[in-house]
């Protein structure tokens, strides 16, 4: 394994085809367009992806529901967490840039075979969670649709449009994608801040209850597992920075600076706007609706009744742009782990094409956007519900995967740095990380542990959810054992493109 370094090593030899040079302005065929993204563009990309109106009308009220009072901390904890993660993570961005982040960290601190591994799981994680969310736009769609003018239209013709739209904007310049992002991200915000001072208005210092932040009121919750189960799954896409770091104008910068934004921006806003929306009603009564029924329809009941029948209807129509938002943004990360790994050899050459015009991965754009194709039309031939099958089974699988290789990536940093510190400091390249190993290896095992908090099935249904992430795992092994068997060479190669060092 090789070591980061202070000094800059002579360059090594490619193989025949993988490409080991710069890409310049996006006109160099197999290679991303570079400069093009900037700190906020990126913080764009993460915050869509979190989808935070999506998060505080969609599933805040559940996890209010599951972790009581102490709900707001929760938030707070688990964006801590992510923030001693990030320590480690942008760090290592300094030395690795590459399209496939999680598992090019992986492979450079814990060994080729296990980065080939986190791959396949990457891949896995990313291309299901995108159709999953275009599954969740066509389910409110038709239904705000349906509230606001009476109009009855299946969910499967929107959700179609919606994979249709993220790979028209997956295949343009990747600075497109991230304008659309941050008018989404600009309007779910206003709205929910809205609602934030109507209640706030209404109820004054009565909305603000103290408690929910004593950490005696968060540990004696009988749902704390199941509680950070969902929270943590609020904060998916922030390591989305790492993955942009190619086409990132000065990475060494702007990927450090956009993935601390993001995630302290998501933890505050969050922890904040789930306290008010507790209070609106009062703490007690807040979780007892919660828990009722009616507990989807909190925020939109607060909505109106401190605001006006104008807000929940807003904001049922922006869920429907967040939900659109999110799916962008997971289509980009995903067709940029297809394109990575087919840079790689790892999957089919051709993934790693790229559009000469808009510096694009356009094979891996296409690929994904027929994969979520796939899933919505077949979903709709079986009869499937959009949300309760589709969405949540889909991002189940896929966030799991996800806090699975955010542990990996952890651990990675750990290694990584273990023999020269290039000058970092032993908390950033240590002791956080290390923790954050340690938390997120815990969070993964109690999320499978609590697997039905997330698709609301158990048994069979739950296991065949769950098997698709270790069988990937160990075909990336078997492959990765392969090609160090049979051509040693190229397995020396893989993870190299894109490596730097100061």
């Amino acid at each position: 394994m090789t070591q980061p370094s202070t000094t800059v090593p002579p360059p090594t030899s490619p193989s025949s085809d993988i490409p080991n040079t710069a890409p310049s302005s996006g006109s160099t065929a197999g290679r991303l367009a570079k400069g093009q993204i900037g700190t906020f563009d990126l913080v764009f990309f993460v915050v869509a992806a979190a989808a935070p109106l999506t998060v505080l009308a969609g599933v805040a009220p559940f996890a209010i529901g599951i972790g009581g009072p102490g709900t707001p901390l929760g938030y707070l904890v688990s964006g801590a967490l992510l923030v001693l993660f990030a320590a480690g993570f942008t760090a290592m961005s300094r030395y690795v840039r590459n399209a496939g982040a999680f598992y090019a960290y992986v492979a450079r601190g814990l060994g080729r075979t296990l980065g080939v591994a986190t791959a396949y799981l990457a891949t896995l994680s990313y291309n299901l969670v995108a159709p999953g969310v275009a599954a969740g736009f066509g389910y409110f769609a038709s239904t705000t649709l349906s509230d606001l003018t009476g109009a009855e239209l299946p969910w499967w013709p929107l959700s179609t449009l919606c994979v249709l739209g993220t790979g028209v904007l997956g295949w343009l310049r990747v600075t497109l994608s991230a304008k659309v992002l941050g008018v989404a991200l600009v309007l779910e915000v206003l709205v929910l801040l809205v609602m934030d001072i109507g209640v706030l208005a209404g109820r004054g210092t009565d909305a603000l209850d103290l408690t929910s932040f004593d950490p005696s009121v968060l540990a004696s919750s009988g749902g704390m597992a199941g509680m950070f189960v969902l929270v943590i799954g609020a904060f998916t896409g922030f390591e989305a920075t790492a993955i942009y770091a190619e086409e990132a104008r000065d990475p060494k910068r702007t990927v450090p600076r956009a993935t601390f934004v993001a995630i302290g921006f998501l933890a505050l806003f969050y922890a904040v706007g789930v306290w008010i929306l507790m209070g609106s009603f009062g703490t007690d009564e807040s979780v007892a609706m919660a828990r009722s029924s009616d507990g989807p329809q909190l925020t939109f009941h607060a909505a109106d009744q401190f605001v006006g029948p104008w807000l929940a209807d807003s904001m049922h129509v922006l869920i429907v742009v967040s939900a659109f938002a999110a799916t962008l943004a997971f289509h980009n990360a995903a067709a940029r782990y297809l394109y990575a790994l087919g840079r790689e050899g790892l999957l089919p050459r051709r993934l790693g094409r790229v559009s000469a015009r808009q510096g694009s991965p356009v094979t891996a754009v296409v690929v994904q956007t027929v994969f979520g194709l796939v899933i919505v039309v077949g979903g709709a031939l079986i009869g499937a519900d959009p949300y309760s099958e589709i969405f949540l089974w889909t991002n189940s699988t896929g966030v799991l995967g996800i806090m699975i290789m955010q542990a990996l990536a952890a651990l990675a940093v750990c290694f990584f740095f273990r023999r020269d510190r290039c000058g970092m400091s032993v908390w950033r390249v240590a002791v956080a990380p290390l923790i954050a190993f340690v938390g997120l290896a815990v969070l993964s095992v109690l999320a499978t542990l609590h697997f039905d908090l997330l698709t609301g099935r158990t048994g069979a249904v739950n296991a065949a959810l769950l098997v698709p992430l270790p069988v990937v795992l160990v075909a990336g092994i078997v492959v990765a054992l392969r090609i160090r068997r049979t051509d040693p060479g190229r397995y020396a190669q893989l993870t190299e493109v894109d490596v730097e060092r100061d």
